[in-house]
């Protein structure tokens, strides 16, 4: 998909007497036209969390994988075609060969005393025009012109640019790494400002340049900052700036669609640890000195309860012991992958004063969320380098977005109101079923219209492109599709147990092809928490992946979505309920 932004002038610091005005150009494209200025009361904090969302922008920590079939094919035939080429002009080659270097040297000894004569000859000239003085600094000034040219426009056209929305209780800045695996939002509250003029709602791209950047590291305790985001953008009375900055970008359809299926992950229940300040230093300073050369890779979180967290990081077995106390009932174990991304936390830990950790379960992605005062800031982590976003299809679904629902109501009460939780959805649009309003919920989310904040748990209006995102992006996928044919199928071979820890086993009979005989055996634990901690099934979708939830067939995303709708019940432990026994109980 390609995007083109266009902006009034790029984005810059201006000074105005005692006061630096951090000029965010906004897109001129968009419908909506953003405005907001309001100054800062802790800029250094804003800095360190805005530097700390770049990197996330230009992180890139996928596996670069060498293609060399290509090149040894190309090899094997380069080979053969020099030897036939040699077998055929062989006779002769030699003699004239030897005949012709001759020559050659010949004419070169000639020629020697003339090129010394002018090799002197260029010294003097040289010497000459240095000693004038008019080219003593050019070296020096041809340096700094292209270092000019190297820092300003580096990556101009290197990602896309964050996205800034202005709601009516905080700013966001949002932004999506290079490879695709992390998710960063910025939440500034309007405590955070003292308004200059009304702001307008709305959501816009924001020009945000290397140079941008490191103008705001020299940000300092006494530097009073304005952030203005102003359409007409900004010019300074000195150098030549350009009328307006256009910016043609290709995206890839897997970055869009992983954005949006971030929403999607963020909604689904987990784990919820808070960790100290303390606690993130020593697991990124761990994995700063620390850099496995074999598998396993991963952190395995211990959590015992009414006792500090533990975590073995593998390969090397290593304990670290954390001040956060576990607040569960009972002693379970989470595996954590991809922690190396966990390493672009460290610019925020001087001025965070918590973290709250949510790990979703086995092969699921992790969010944190860092408190800065007035400022939240939320990061995502996918758990595999190859298991990106998209894979995550499976997230609509196992939060239950399936179809498109009554996406044109949820829609425009989003746009209206731009902040609002599942509930006040049903409330206002009680003319709906629930499950309706969800579908069409997700479809907003699938669109790029909205996102989950996990903060509050609501669903924000925000618009991600300045145009229509293509359909094949969002419409209803063929998994989707399996998964409702599934749940069509009916609760006959639906069993329900509960453990003595209080854990679900469903287990599921469901077609495994077009025969109706053809049954899959599909089984799936859930815990306390409605986290997926075990599945098992046996079709050749499931058998072919990586057999656990981090690649989920449609039979377990179908068991999921029928199972999750009685995880509140209180059964007798041990004991196998059919469906039947269930509407029985609830009646």
């Amino acid at each position: 998909m390609q995007v083109n932004y266009k902006y009034a002038s790029p984005s810059m610091c201006l000074q105005q007497e005692d006061q630096t005005i951090l000029g965010l150009s906004p897109d001129l494209s968009r419908e909506e036209k953003v405005s907001f200025r309001g100054k800062l009361k802790h800029p250094l904090i804003f800095r360190d969390a805005m530097l700390m969302l770049r990197e996330i922008v230009i992180s890139d920590m996928s596996q670069k994988k060498k293609e060399r079939l290509e090149f040894f094919a190309w090899l094997e035939d380069e080979i053969e075609r020099r030897v036939l080429k040699h077998e055929k002009y062989l006779p002769g080659v030699r003699e004239s060969l030897r005949d012709e270097m001759e020559g050659l040297l010949k004419e070169l000894a000639e020629k020697d005393d003339l090129l010394k004569n002018l090799a002197n000859a260029r010294a003097n000239l040289n010497k000459e025009i240095y000693d004038t003085g008019a080219w003593k600094e050019y070296n020096k000034l041809e340096r700094k012109f292209w270092n000019f040219i190297r820092n300003r426009d580096k990556d101009l056209w290197f990602v896309l640019d964050p996205v800034i929305t202005v709601h009516p209780d905080q700013v966001s800045f949002e932004a999506f790494s290079l490879d695709e695996s992390t998710y960063g939002c910025l939440s500034v509250t309007m405590d955070e400002f003292i308004l200059v003029q009304e702001p307008q709602l709305g959501t816009t791209n924001i020009d945000f340049s290397a140079k941008l950047s490191r103008e705001m590291e020299r940000f300092r305790t006494y530097t009073n900052v304005e952030l203005s985001v102003n359409p007409e953008g900004f010019t300074v009375e000195t150098g030549v700036m350009p009328e307006y900055v256009e910016k043609k970008i290709d995206l890839p359809e897997t970055w869009i669609k992983g954005f949006n299926q971030v929403s999607a992950a963020a909604s689904l229940g987990g784990v919820d640890l808070e960790l100290s300040p303390v606690d993130m230093y020593d697991i990124c300073s761990f994995l700063r000195r620390h850099k496995a050369r074999k598998s396993p890779r991963y952190m395995k979180w211990i959590l015992e309860p009414g006792k500090h967290v533990k975590i073995v990081l593998e390969p090397w077995g290593s304990k670290l012991e954390l001040k956060a106390v576990y607040s569960g009932d009972r002693i379970r174990e989470e595996k954590v992958w991809g922690r190396r991304r966990w390493l672009v936390m460290e610019k925020i830990i001087p001025i965070a004063s918590s973290f709250k950790v949510r790990l979703l379960g086995f092969g699921m992605p992790q969010f944190i969320v860092a408190d800065l005062g007035t400022m939240k800031m939320t990061i995502g982590f996918t758990s595999w380098s190859s298991n990106d976003w998209v894979k995550g299809t499976a997230f609509n679904i196992l939060g239950g977005y399936i179809g498109e629902g009554n996406y044109e109501d949820i829609y425009t009460l989003l746009k209206k109101r731009r902040l609002l939780s599942l509930e006040e959805i049903n409330k206002e649009l009680s003319d709906f079923t629930k499950s309706k309003n969800k579908s069409g919920v997700g479809m907003v989310l699938k669109r790029g219209e909205a996102y989950y904040d996990p903060i509050v748990d609501a669903v924000r209006f925000r618009q991600l492109c300045n145009s229509p995102i293509p359909k094949e992006l969002y419409e209803t996928t063929t998994m989707e599709l399996s998964v409702q044919e599934h749940l069509e199928e009916g609760m006959k071979g639906f069993t329900l147990k509960q453990t003595q820890e209080k854990d679900f086993i469903a287990t599921h009979a469901l077609k495994k092809g077009k025969r109706k005989e053809n049954l899959t055996k599909t089984e799936m634990t859930i815990n306390q928490d409605g986290q997926i901690t075990k599945v098992k099934c046996d079709c050749k979708q499931f058998k072919k992946g990586a057999r656990n939830i981090s690649d989920p067939c449609a039979h377990l995303l179908s068991l999921y979505i029928t199972t999750s709708k009685f995880l509140n019940l209180e059964l007798k432990p041990d004991r196998e309920y059919t469906i039947n026994d269930i509407l029985e109980m609830l009646l």
